[in-house]
């Protein structure tokens, strides 16, 4: 395996990410300073980052359903849930691929690839995500093309990719952006209030009947499909392995 392809298992960061260690010559293997990218490592090898020995670990691919009231980060300084109460203690350390806030719920993923991470959250990496969301009041069709169209708010222009509104309070929504609060504050901005944002899709991923806190790991044609970012083929393959956080 190579170099930055083994740190960057180990969760140190993307493989682009951890060639800067290895250039700084940071990296050791086997007690030599190694500023060579292109260096193999072999299982017996020691590697080690400063005074840190770091193993190459698993690569997990996680899809979870975050529950109301969780945070989408490793700790919070008030205490308050996180997601990463919903996983195993003894996984290796896993990072989120994107966010939801606080009060957002729905289909979150979650992995210690860093390559595959920094891909989907790269602004020319235009992968759907699908939201259902529900008003504080019915909504006016007429304000479906300013969504379309767009508009500022803070942190930037935005616009909807779709907008379905088949009447009452509730709508279903596409982004390709990632503009903090985005969903909130642009309906905010046309007179609503959010109640219930539940995101349902990203790329070729339904969230499905979970349940909230549930999790499971993705099967390997999943993988690829977020890759490719195509449809993933095989309509007829079993489903994957399901596996519960338990009613968190």
């Amino acid at each position: 395996m190579r170099l930055n392809r083994y740190l960057a298992s180990a969760g140190l960061g993307s493989r682009r990410g951890v060639e800067t260690l290895i250039k700084e010559g940071r990296v050791k293997i086997n007690g030599v300073v190694i500023t060579d990218l292109s260096t193999q490592v072999s299982p017996q090898d020691v590697v080690k980052v400063g005074q840190k020995v770091v193993r190459a670990q698993q690569s997990l691919y996680v899809l979870l359903n975050k529950p109301k009231g969780y945070m989408v980060t490793a700790s919070d300084e008030r205490d308050r849930k996180t997601v990463y109460e919903c996983l195993p203690p003894e996984w290796p350390r896993v990072f989120h691929v994107g966010r939801l806030d606080r009060e957002s719920e729905g289909l979150l993923l979650l992995t210690n690839d860093g390559d595959l991470s920094l891909a989907l959250t790269h602004p020319r990496y235009k992968i759907d995500k699908e939201y259902e969301v529900l008003l504080d009041r019915p909504f006016d069709p007429a304000h479906r093309e300013k969504l379309l169209k767009g508009f500022h708010i803070i942190g930037g222009r935005a616009k909807m990719e779709s907008v379905k509104a088949p009447g009452g309070k509730k709508i279903t929504v596409i982004l390709r952006q990632g503009i903090k609060r985005q969903i909130r504050l642009m309906l905010y901005e046309l007179g609503y209030e959010v109640e219930q944002l539940r995101r349902v899709r990203i790329g070729t991923l339904h969230l499905g009947g979970m349940r909230p806190g549930e999790w499971r790991l993705l099967n390997k044609k999943e993988v690829e499909a977020l890759r490719q970012g195509a449809p993933a083929s095989a309509p007829s393959a079993p489903p994957p392995e399901r596996v519960s956080s338990g009613d968190r």
